[in-house]
């Protein structure tokens, strides 16, 4: 079930998050960053205050009362970006991830606004792929990884993000 995340989800979100991208756990799954980056993919400090800015909306996958699955959705003017889509590793490839997706995409046309927009990892090309199939473009902007406490890279090759959108019609 997809419902809106809640403030006292914090604490299994953040968990969630963290297993699916980083860490030994992360690599049970294909979406892993764990060879690029070290550290937290995100903390409860940061989780914290994406609930309190209202232009923010996190939707969670719930089976038998665990959180799965989860999507950051921020309204920025006539866009809707999405960021942080997670699954659980172990349930990866079981069609959770499209679930959001189409979630996201209910949630952006609920808002009136006309297309989807995100940042993937430039060198994580199976993921880009992924949404590649699922309707996103590459847009052509690129932008440099951010520097951050949180996260560590340890990546050889300087990492970017690259824009994708997806029109909502």
């Amino acid at each position: 079930m997809i419902t809106k995340a809640l403030l006292e989800d914090i604490p299994a979100l953040t968990t969630l998050i963290n297993s699916a991208y980083r860490g030994e756990s992360s690599k049970k799954g294909w979406t892993t960053e764990a060879h690029l980056l070290e550290g937290k993919r995100t903390d409860e400090q940061e989780m914290t205050e994406i609930f309190l800015d209202s232009k923010n909306t996190i939707l969670k996958f719930t089976e038998n009362d665990t959180i799965i699955g989860s999507v950051l959705l921020v309204e920025k003017g006539h866009q809707l970006y999405l960021g942080m889509l997670t699954v659980s590793p172990e349930l990866q490839n079981s069609g959770i991830g499209k679930k959001l997706l189409a979630a996201a995409e209910n949630h952006a046309k609920s808002l009136e606004l006309s297309s989807i927009i995100m940042t993937v990892i430039s060198v994580r090309e199976e993921l880009v792929a992924w949404y590649k199939r699922h309707g996103y473009v590459d847009t052509g902007k690129r932008e440099a990884f951010p520097e951050s406490e949180i996260h560590t890279m340890v990546s050889e090759v300087p990492l970017e993000f690259v824009y994708l959108e997806k029109s909502i019609a």
